[in-house]
């Protein structure tokens, strides 16, 4: 290990001490799986806005799409615009659920099919795998980046960025998570733009920048490197995820009012979409520097190791190692409030004690982190493993809340036909090359039969008079109209 990689290594392990001090701290007022897990539903809205700027600008923002405009130059971008365009439709459409007390993401789609018991247990499986999903991503991208930086090996790299995480996750909490998610947002920002600034500054300038062929010869947003319909799939992709990811619904039970829920959400979703050019820039600026790197994904520390003066690649550093755990420990807290308040009541068939609420929730946070990182050492594809998973598992999920949320004859015949045909669709066009090649990734057809078996089931298993009406959808559409 050279001097440099040592500085980074030493970087690191300071900067995960520090998060571990944090999580200790807050941990000493929790009482509950509801302190644990949710903050006591008091978040306020400064932490809101750190906690979803940190999660938005992670993984996929660094490593993702980086590597994405490494290969397709401003169309890099379209990672950033989709996020931004998804969070701006959750705080619009989904923000007014927090009056409702929801713990749980399963728990809210099964209220729009009159909770439903075989509909309930199947949503908690695919939120939780959902869950998994995430965390698996951003333990990829920050093995990845720091095995870069550092020098050591591919697979020790994942197991120091998870055994680090899940250590001080499972000591804070969601509070834990949200307080180092603010500091880390802060770290985020100043990071990706000096980088940016460096990287830029290293090619000869933003002329060398705007006027090699790579970013000028394929149209807005570099749309003809991959064609229309991919880029649009690329978009949309992250926008559903953001819709459908469970830690971003996890924002929405835990803040103090649905008030401050949009607030932070619209200013994220302004933040997200000006910055959605940063990582296009530096991908770019590593692309004119060196065009033969083996995998795309390691354009991000590429630039780190090759641009910028040693301490402030030390600050990169933590930029990058903050975008992967700042998103990593949100989608766990998410999958282990599945875990906790839906699955372990299925299979037990019964609450946990008050005194053992913290013990079970910390255990269950183990396994979680654990599980992910074990899928996580078989992979090293950022982008194909998060749109892939997006397709197949959170395609059906999106649908489910966007029709059973607007749509009061939607039954949960017509939910499980939304869930299965969403998913059955996603692994169909991924296992064809060909029609995978067309459309990008499987977005697209999974949501246009998720939502098409969705509408036909549920008219022809039309429910009672009775039904037509729940109190929790009349609520939430008040609650829209408001």
């Amino acid at each position: 290990m050279s001097q440099s990689q040592s500085i980074y290594m030493l970087s690191f392990v300071a900067y995960l001490l520090g998060m571990v001090l944090i999580s200790w701290f807050v941990s000493r007022w929790q009482r509950s799986s509801d302190d644990y897990l949710l903050a006591g539903r008091k978040v306020p809205f400064f932490l809101t806005l750190g906690t979803t700027v940190a999660t938005m600008v992670g993984t996929g923002s660094s490593m993702g799409a980086v590597g994405f405009a490494y290969q397709h130059a401003w169309a890099g971008s379209l990672y950033g615009i989709g996020g931004a365009l998804g969070i701006l439709l959750l705080a619009w459409l989904f923000a007014p659920v927090r009056q409702q007390g929801f713990a749980t993401m399963s728990e809210e789609l099964a209220s729009y099919v009159d909770n439903k018991e075989i509909v309930k247990k199947i949503l908690a499986l695919l939120i939780y795998a959902a869950s998994i999903g995430w965390l698996g991503a951003h333990l990829i991208g920050g093995g990845m980046y720091l095995a870069w930086l550092t020098g050591v090996g591919e697979v020790s790299a994942k197991l120091i960025i998870g055994i680090g995480l899940a250590i001080y996750v499972t000591l804070g909490g969601y509070s834990a998570v949200v307080w180092t998610d603010a500091i880390q947002a802060i770290i985020l920002f100043v990071g990706f733009l000096l980088m940016a600034y460096f990287a830029v500054d290293f090619i000869g300038g933003w002329g060398a920048l705007s006027q090699n062929n790579i970013a000028t010869s394929n149209g807005i947003l570099s749309y003809q490197s991959i064609g229309v319909i991919p880029a649009v799939s690329m978009s949309l992709a992250v926008l559903v995820g953001v819709l459908a990811t469970p830690s971003f619904r996890q924002r929405i039970y835990a803040a103090n009012n649905v008030k401050s829920i949009r607030r932070s959400f619209f200013i994220s979703g302004g933040l997200y979409l000006g910055f959605s050019l940063i990582p296009a820039v530096i991908g770019i600026c590593a692309y004119l520097i060196n065009d033969n790197l083996d995998n795309a994904a390691y354009a991000f520390p590429y630039i780190a190791l090759n641009t910028l003066p040693l301490a402030i690649g030390g600050f990169i550093l933590l930029a990058g190692i903050s975008a992967t755990l700042s998103s990593a420990s949100s989608d766990a807290i998410a999958g282990v409030s599945v875990l906790i308040s839906d699955i372990y009541q299925w299979l037990f068939d019964a609450t946990i004690p008050a005194t053992k609420q913290l013990l079970v929730s910390r255990i269950a946070m183990l396994m979680t982190v654990f599980t992910a990182l074990a899928l996580a050492l078989l992979s090293n594809d950022i982008i194909s493993y998060i749109t892939k998973m997006v397709s197949v598992v959170l395609a059906g999920l999106c649908v489910m809340g966007l029709l059973g949320r607007f749509w009061q004859k939607y039954t949960w015949q017509g939910s499980l036909a939304t869930l299965v045909g969403g998913s059955v669709t996603a692994i169909l066009i991924g296992a064809n090359h060909s029609w995978l090649s067309y459309f990008g990734n499987p977005i697209i057809p999974a949501l246009c039969s998720a939502s098409l078996l969705g509408i036909l089931v549920s008219v022809f298993t039309k429910k009672s008079s009775s039904d037509v009406s729940s109190p929790q959808k009349d609520v939430s559409e008040e609650q829209v109209a408001s």
